[in-house]
């Protein structure tokens, strides 16, 4: 029975993004449209592969941007199988991270990203219990200063309940990541241009304290979210 119900935890976990809002209006389904869409809700767990940075198939552009202007309110929506749905399960513990970078057709494994926003463990509640709480929904705000361009956020959930042990060391387990990337146009009048060219390919690594970490030791207080600063 514990089998059934571990593999049946693990099933309903898996989380995909379903649209984007802007200023609280939303922008309509995006799969395919203007989120980079994997063709199933399962995790990545490889960091030496390019699907870490924006899922399989995120090296594909898709039609259309979003269209946004720079200071907006953003608002990234996830589902489990349909709009509305559990999300992801609650087990799954672990951060949601923000990053952009500029406009690539590419899979954006290269030194181009900038962390915009970041959520962890605050008073002993994750960012994955404030998106399930919120209906799938997470909200950041785009630099206020942010050039006017064509970009691709990127946004991910890390699930933290395997991670004790590195995908490297055992496939099997490890932090389990589900990124994906929406392409936006941004508008105004701004010059900023993000500039922290973190590379995923090296600065993800399974040395990190953020990616092999065990949820289950004791009482966790505290998480050290990986990647750069806030730009």
């Amino acid at each position: 029975l514990a089998t059934t119900v571990a593999l049946a935890s693990t099933v309903s976990a898996h989380t995909l993004m379903y649209s984007v809002w802007v200023n609280d209006v939303d922008q309509g389904d995006g799969r395919n449209v203007y989120i980079r869409s994997p063709p199933s809700n399962s995790p990545v767990k490889d960091l030496s592969d390019a699907s870490i940075v924006c899922n399989v198939n995120g090296g594909t552009a898709v039609s259309s941007l979003v269209q946004a202007a720079a200071g907006d309110k953003l608002t990234f929506e996830w589902y489990h199988n349909t709009r509305g749905d559990d999300i992801i399960d609650l087990s799954h513990k672990g951060p949601l991270i923000t990053y952009i970078a500029p406009y690539t057709e590419g899979d954006g494994f290269e030194s181009i990203w900038s962390k915009i926003d970041e959520e962890g463990l605050s008073d002993g509640t994750w960012a994955v219990d404030n998106l399930v709480s919120n209906g799938g929904k997470k909200d950041f705000t785009l630099p206020s200063g942010l050039a006017a361009g064509q970009y691709l956020i990127r946004q991910e959930i890390i699930a933290l309940h395997e991670a004790d042990v590195a995908f490297s060391e055992n496939s099997a387990r490890g932090a389990q990541f589900y990124p994906s990337c929406v392409q936006v146009e941004v508008t105004g009048s701004g010059s900023a241009v993000p500039d922290e060219n973190f590379d995923f390919s090296t600065g993800y690594t399974y040395s990190d304290p953020g990616i092999v970490f065990n949820l289950y030791s004791g009482s966790v207080t505290s998480y050290d979210i990986p990647g750069p600063d806030v730009w």
